[in-house]
């Protein structure tokens, strides 16, 4: 492990440390043409929106040709775009749009697996002499003593059942770490790894500014595909992440990668799930490495999960989230890394409902003070469509049949099959599915109160949060004290205390205090506390004996007069607050 005492090292300043990124999930975003699906000219009406709020990068979440069997994550071809998304000409259009504006532009990039209808794997699947085959992994099935045929070896896909499917025509089977139609790419294949830097230099040369990485750490698989070990004794498929979350030649492929984007100085940022090692990350966005810039590490999101899995309970604790905090922003600020900050993606619930209140009386202050929390970390910060709004989850009454997503209607139907008539054990999953599927995230953009959300003129793919009617766009951009304007407000104060707030030292306060979260910010002579009480409920705060607040140093407050006497700080439900120390 690296260095965990107090930085010494020279600020290494970076444009896209002190950027402030907006994810966008096109089908959901704005409709321009009243099919009800989200699209690149909906996308382009709404550039002025997305620059009031003050970021300077725009990412899309995949617009590649795809037959959508995970939103675009299934990609059939990578220079070519989702006719319902727009066209190649679109793009164009929009990277200008975004440049006139002083905004970049940056794309999802998946090459981790592509579509089973790509031209390579229809192809590959022809048989095991073309010249394709090997583009993708093919192994030969395992036989028991009955003579019994079983896959390669017992890895679990992403969402249920085996990560190899069967292929009869040439009896071998496929490795898919996601669903079946999204074959894994073999990147041990020379010509696989060339292809993929052409498709990133095609993009690159038509003024992309770079790219987020989908599950970019699994990309090299240990040789021999061992099986994995057994942690779920109740399932016949098991974790395989130790052998492919950080194979043996991810770094070689990283570093390839890198070269290509430091030609044009391009963004970047890998999504990394499975991997908790300080030390591996930081082997990929170390500054001089020459590799990712940062990288989305999963521990926070996965504070919730149950043993089984995502859509089973555990009541995430205060003392996990401070541990996970202070070490990642500790660890990369003494190491020379650097964080994506993030609480909300087109893959996680809404933070308010999630982890703080969704009740009326307490939502707005609640997504202020995740967004102080979040925003005021050392790091590049990501916000994602609608949580500079504090939108909320989907209603409890929401049926399943009214869900789209693959990995919520997958463990669904996996639970009903196996427990057919445990009414509690379902009850319980209903809940979890409220509180963290990924629809919850994927509801069409709140514009306004009229019909649709003012998304559409028709109806959407995916049915509207009805929550619409209270919480959009129309009734917060320009208007004081709403959550769009303390977003701004937070984004304009991290890029005029740049010094402090990007580059800056960061030291946890109170540990073990389990309602607030507390940390200082420190550049130099300049220091900046930020404190946030996580409860709907009031708590009295202890200030630390050598910190003094004074009223007229508070740089942004979601409360309009905060409580400060003789040491203690009077926090309401959800405040939050930064003070300039003296």
């Amino acid at each position: 492990m690296g260095d965990l005492s107090p930085s010494q090292h020279p600020v290494r300043r970076a444009w896209w440390k002190e950027s402030s990124v907006y994810q966008i999930y096109p089908a959901s975003f704005k409709d321009s043409n009243g099919d009800g699906i989200g699209d690149l000219p909906g996308i382009f009406s709404k550039l002025d929106y997305i620059k009031a709020l003050g970021v300077d990068i725009i990412w899309l979440c995949p617009i590649y040709k795809s037959p959508q069997v995970d939103m675009g994550y299934d990609i059939e071809n990578y220079r070519e775009i989702h006719a319902p998304y727009g066209t190649v000409k679109d793009v164009d259009r929009l990277i200008e749009g975004c440049h006139e504006r002083e905004m970049k532009f940056v794309m999802d990039l998946v090459v981790n697996h592509t579509s089973d209808q790509h031209k390579w794997f229809k192809e590959s699947k022809k048989g095991k002499g073309n010249e394709f085959r090997d583009w993708y992994i093919w192994k030969r099935g395992k036989y028991d003593s009955d003579g019994k045929r079983h896959p390669p070896n017992n890895w679990a896909a992403a969402w249920g059942g085996s990560a190899w499917e069967y292929d009869e025509a040439s009896d071998e089977y496929y490795l898919h770490l996601f669903a079946p139609q999204q074959p894994d790419l073999n990147w041990e294949n020379p010509k696989v790894r060339e292809a993929v830097h052409d498709i990133i230099r095609f993009w690159l040369d038509k003024g992309v500014d770079g790219f987020r990485m989908d599950v970019i750490n699994f990309i090299s698989k240990v040789p021999g595909f061992p099986d994995a070990e057994i942690t779920r004794p109740d399932q016949e498929f098991q974790s395989g992440h130790k052998y492919f979350a950080c194979g043996p030649r991810l770094h070689e492929y990283l570093l390839a990668l890198g070269k290509i984007l430091k030609e044009y100085n391009a963004f970047s940022v890998g999504e990394m799930p499975g991997v908790e090692d300080p030390q591996e990350i930081l082997d990929a966005v170390g500054f001089d490495r020459g590799e990712l810039n940062m990288i989305f590490h999963f521990e926070i999101v996965d504070l919730d999960h149950g043993d089984g899995g995502k859509f089973s309970p555990r009541k995430w604790e205060m003392s996990g989230l401070k541990r996970i905090v202070n070490k990642w922003q500790t660890f990369m600020i003494n190491n020379d890394g650097w964080n994506a900050l993030y609480l909300e993606n087109h893959d996680q619930s809404r933070s308010v409902s999630r982890w703080g209140s969704d009740l009326p009386e307490f939502r707005a202050a609640c997504a202020k003070m995740f967004a102080t929390f979040l925003a005021l970390q050392s790091g590049t910060v990501f916000v994602y469509q609608g949580q500079e709004l504090g939108l909320i989850n989907l209603p409890n009454d929401r049926p399943i049949s009214d869900y789209r997503d693959l990995e919520t209607l997958n463990a669904w139907r996996d639970l009903l099959a196996k427990y057919p008539d445990d009414k509690e054990r379902q009850r319980i999953m209903k809940r979890e599915i409220t509180l963290k599927s990924r629809d919850n995230a994927r509801t069409p953009m709140q514009w306004s109160n009229s019909k649709y959300a003012g998304f559409s003129t028709a109806k959407p793919w995916q049915k509207e949060n009805e929550s619409y009617t209270e919480i959009n766009a129309e009734t917060q951009v320009g208007v004081k004290d709403s959550v769009f304007e303390y977003w701004a407000t937070l984004l304009n104060l991290r890029r005029a205390h740049k010094d402090i707030f990007i580059y800056g030292d960061f030291e946890l306060l109170d540990a073990e205090h389990s309602d607030v979260f507390a940390y200082t910010r420190t550049f130099e002579n300049q220091k900046v506390i930020v404190v946030t009480n996580f409860r709907k409920t009031p708590v009295t705060w202890s200030l630390p004996k050598n910190i003094t607040l004074q009223k007229d140093n508070i740089l942004i407050s979601n409360y309009s007069d905060p409580n400060i006497e003789e040491g203690l700080l009077s926090l309401r439900p959800f405040e939050a607050l930064a003070c300039h120390l003296d």
